[in-house]
């Protein structure tokens, strides 16, 4: 499994703040999502979007649980919101996420926030 670096948060970080000086709070997470795929796919790096999470039970396959909004590089999970505030499940949300992956690092993006800088949530488990 691949390691995610300090130098990937930063460039990640980086794409989503230039989607959201572009775009504005207020629209679809969904919106986001495709803006910042975008975004990092021109820059070269690894992008993924609506990644499908296996979830297990005492061994056996329960199909597909839930989907990662994006996967950067194939080590950074990135939870994308559009809500007034974060709530404690929106951190539980990417904490189990984190750990049915194997992933260690995510990133709880809210754009619904005048500065995106106000709606970043580092998370490492």
């Amino acid at each position: 499994m691949k390691v995610c670096d300090d130098t990937l948060v930063e460039k990640v970080i980086g794409a989503a703040i230039r989607v959201h000086t572009e775009l504005g709070p207020g629209l679809l997470e969904s919106v986001y999502e495709l803006a910042l795929v975008i975004e990092l796919a021109e820059v070269g790096i690894e992008v993924k979007r609506q990644v499908e999470i296996p979830v297990q039970y005492k061994g056996q396959a329960l199909g597909v649980g839930f989907r990662a909004d994006v996967v950067v590089d194939g080590s950074l999970l990135l939870e994308l919101k559009s809500v007034d505030y974060f709530t404690p499940v929106h951190l539980a949300q990417v904490i189990t996420y984190l750990r049915l992956l194997g992933y260690k690092r995510g990133l709880l993006l809210n754009f619904n926030k005048k500065f995106l800088k106000d709606g970043i949530k580092r998370v490492s488990i």
